[in-house]
């Protein structure tokens, strides 16, 4: 995807729906001074240029009965295996996320489980894919999370 050009309208769209995906586009349109149809066509061009991939819920992971979050360090046994790895990966309902990485890992992933038990499950017999060895880290608790920055990126 080629990088697009963003003027101040779709930035200060862009910061206020990553802040609030469910904001409404009218209350948009009175906070920027402009009318709900030019909103409402902007986000068709930001959604259709794929700026925008799409919107959300997001879920508090302890409420749904998730309360270990870990992330793996993958190392593989065969990197052309990669593919393979990852599509088996995707096939584990507790990985949510899976990054192609440098440095120590080939592949990085982020699991919720509903306890350290499951967790070991998962790794143990849920992620025997090919895999030479991992390493896991247990987050105690998320922080922060904040969306990416919208309007403080450098201008090349």
């Amino acid at each position: 995807m080629s990088r697009q050009h963003l003027d101040n309208l779709d930035l200060k769209i862009l910061e206020m729906l990553s802040s609030n995906a469910r904001k409404p586009f009218l209350e948009i349109a009175r906070e920027t001074g402009v009318s709900g149809a030019a909103i409402h066509q902007r986000i068709q061009k930001l959604t259709a240029s794929g700026v925008i991939e799409g919107f959300e819920t997001i879920l508090d992971p302890s409420t749904m009965g998730f309360e270990t979050c870990a992330y793996i360090g993958i190392i593989l046994n065969d990197p052309t295996k990669f593919n393979e790895v990852v599509a088996r990966l995707e096939e584990i309902p507790e990985v949510v996320e899976c990054h192609f990485t440098t440095g120590a890992y080939d592949i990085f992933a982020k699991i919720y489980a509903s306890n350290n038990k499951h967790l070991l499950d998962v790794i143990h017999n849920r992620l025997s894919l090919g895999i030479g060895r991992t390493e896991t880290l247990i987050s105690f608790k998320e922080v922060f999370k904040r969306p990416m920055p919208i309007g403080t990126k450098k201008n090349d």
